[in-house]
């Protein structure tokens, strides 16, 4: 799953990607491995690292007409310009019949060719459009919806490659709330806020518009049940700072089950048309959400189903059909939800395209020519020291009983890494990819990997597996496997450079290696010991103690406003803001310990602690439309990046000594108020 994607996964990211990361930036220039050029000196680092360190880059620099955001070093555009190359290498020469690589070019040059995707029209999709027309019962319905999955995001989704709770050696289907055409519940509820009014307005416009371009009859009527329809799914769904929590998430159920639990769907036909069997269970992670819509599926007409889908079809498949209906994506998805200005080059989408169908087939490729042994050996070091640092300071915890510490302690020991790239490559020779079939090849890739997934249901957890690409600018904590993963992707500058110096590459790498950490003791990962099982082993009072000094953390952040009248909410964000601060105190401790007792050099005139700070600060740094920073406030579980960049520092001791800060300081924050989770 892409970084972009994220949002639409944002509960899914407590388990797959529970640090997802929005790809951070800072230029490497100068000797310290800082983007000196973009800081603005007026503004004092006591007062504001963030705005210090990036003031004048986030001053002198705009937002293209195609984006929502710009971040100083655009990592996932440098990834995008090297596959680039890549496809111009495959392509200057003839490629084996069945080979991926000859996949790779022909997918590629399907989503391109617009010209021939135009001159098909809707034939590609009529025969989808048609079964959805032909759908009958209540029970072809739930079969046909389990047949969409990863074609849509139907009301209640599945997804694979998760370790059981209790038994994490077990692979586990995971079905998910979802099925909205807007960001977030919060979207269709908020009746009263005006900016969420105009999204809403401009979704209609959009279900309308997909509606003419199909050629369905009474468009604006069919949009008006659509959304209606999304508006009651939406008051089904659990807000995401509840949705997040392991506990509450481990229901699995079978499918007879799940027809006891939650009446009014045939959860017999969807998961046998998804091709979950019978004997399996699935972990229904928003139990109450199953059971409401569940409900929904028997109330609501069958015919405002079949206009859901097909909509929700139409959207799905929006940037493979004619010119309109790309155009109108944009309108919707890009401009009015994102504040986007201009569409995005089709050449960077073809990338992302690709990069999904078949991202680890390309990145064997970009691998095999971007990140060396060496690479990988430098980052195993940075992560074998960082982690030490975590176990001191776990060993040197004050309030934690005994026997939580030494389990604590235990799950240290037992951490493992995944860095770069999976071991072993996945085989793509069964996915069928057509020359010139865009439309088809997008639908057969996203079957591809669905039936991938399903098809290790029920079986032993395949440890070598990656679950995601090792193209992405991400990074992630399994809890059920006690391991990070740090890809191909982000392992790049200013992250990390071979030959940086040490505070950048700790203050960079190195803090987002101690967040992934982190989260293994947050208040979700804290749930499942060192084994991957859930379980208790924290005592009462530990527990206790632990949720009041988040509940510190929480205070801190709501008080923080993003945009005129919206604030960060803190309970949503708590887990990433517990990771940021962590990671940057563990990192900060084993850059320290790097220096071997020696002082480091000042370089750039900044001490190596500045320095450490600073390329921390430097990592967050990005611009935002408004349209955009209001859809991460009600999705995403991250803060906005000059909150993730101050908001930690001040409360890290290193960082007051290392700047002298003093009372009347803006970034100054007494010692007693500063939180210290460990």
């Amino acid at each position: 799953m892409k970084a972009r994607q994220l949002l639409k996964l944002s509960s899914v990211a407590l388990l797959i990607q529970l640090a997802g990361y929005a790809a951070p930036a800072g230029a490497a220039q100068a000797q310290s491995g800082l983007d000196l050029p973009g800081f603005d000196k007026a503004v004092r680092a006591q007062d504001d690292l963030y705005r210090h360190s990036s003031g004048t880059w986030l001053r002198d620099k705009a937002i293209a007409a195609d984006k929502a955001e710009l971040h100083g070093t655009d990592m996932p555009a440098v990834v995008d310009q090297r596959i680039r190359s890549i496809l111009q290498e495959l392509a200057s020469k003839p490629q084996p019949k069945v080979s991926s690589a000859k996949k790779i070019g022909d997918y590629y040059a399907a989503y391109l060719d617009t010209a021939t995707i135009d001159r098909a029209g809707l034939a590609p999709i009529k025969p989808l459009l048609a079964e959805i027309a032909a759908i009958k019962t209540p029970q072809q319905l739930a079969a046909w919806a389990g047949r969409a999955q990863g074609q849509i995001e139907t009301p209640i989704w599945l997804w694979g490659g998760f370790a059981d709770f209790m038994n994490p050696n077990l692979n586990r289907v995971m079905a998910w709330q979802g099925g909205l055409g807007l960001p977030d519940r919060d979207y269709y509820l908020k009746l009263n806020d005006a900016q969420f009014a105009k999204a809403r307005a401009a979704y209609l416009t959009y279900l309308t518009r997909l509606a003419e371009l199909a050629g369905l009859p009474k468009p604006a009527d069919l949009a008006q049940r659509v959304l209606s329809l999304e508006t009651r799914l939406a008051q089904a769904h659990t807000p995401l700072s509840e949705a997040r929590n392991p506990a509450k998430m481990y229901n699995p159920l079978s499918a007879a089950e799940l027809v006891a639990k939650a009446p009014g769907f045939d959860w017999q036909a969807f998961l046998a048309a998804a091709k979950i069997s019978d004997e399996d269970k699935v972990t229904v992670t928003q139990l109450d959400t199953a059971i409401a819509t569940a409900r929904l599926f028997a109330e609501m007409p069958l015919a405002d189903w079949q206009a859901y889908f097909t909509l929700r079809s139409l959207d799905a498949s929006a940037q493979v059909l004619p010119r309109g209906f790309r155009e109108a994506h944009f309108a919707f998805h890009g401009k009015a939800v994102t504040g986007a200005q201009a569409d995005r080059p089709r050449a960077k989408r073809a990338l992302e395209q690709l990069s999904e169908a078949m991202n680890e087939a390309l990145a064997q490729q970009y691998v095999a020519r971007h990140f060396p042994a060496a690479h990988k050996q430098k980052v195993e070091l940075i992560f074998n020291n960082v982690l030490a640092a975590y176990q001191q300071l776990m060993a040197a915890n004050s309030w934690m009983e005994p026997a939580t510490k030494a389990a604590a302690l235990d799950k240290l020991s037992k951490y493992k890494a995944k860095i770069g790239h999976p071991d072993q490559w996945r085989d793509y020779s069964a996915l069928d990819v057509r020359a010139g079939d865009a439309f088809g090849n997008q639908q057969r890739a996203k079957r591809f990997a669905w039936e991938h997934k399903a098809a290790a249901a029920g079986k032993p957890m395949d440890r070598k597996a990656w679950a995601m690409s090792p193209l992405e600018v991400n990074a992630f904590y399994d809890p059920m496997g006690n391991e990070i993963n740090l890809t191909a992707g982000i392992l790049q500058a200013p992250l990390f450079e071979m030959q940086a110096d040490d505070a950048a590459n700790y203050g960079g790498i190195g803090a987002q290696i101690g967040h992934e950490i982190s989260h293994g003791f947050d208040n979700m990962g804290a749930q499942f010991d060192g084994d991957g099982v859930m379980k208790q082993w924290w005592t009462e009072a530990d527990r206790k103690a632990f949720e009041a000094l988040g509940a510190k953390l929480v205070a801190q952040f709501n008080a923080l406003e993003a945009l005129p009248g919206k604030h960060v909410n803190g309970e949503l964000t708590l887990p990433e803001n517990m990771a940021d601060l962590i990671g940057l105190q563990i990192a900060f401790k084993a850059y320290q310990a790097s220096l071997g007792g020696r002082p480091a050099p000042v370089i750039d005139g900044y001490s190596g602690e500045q320095r450490f700070f600073l390329s921390f600060a430097q990592s967050w740094r990005v611009k935002r439309r408004d349209e955009r920073t209001l859809q991460l406030l009600s999705s995403d579980p991250h803060a906005p990046n000059e909150f993730r960049a101050n908001g930690p520092a001040q409360n890290v001791d290193g960082f007051h000594e290392a700047f002298g800060t003093h009372a009347g300081d803006k970034m100054f924050k007494p010692a007693a108020e500063r939180v210290r989770l460990w």
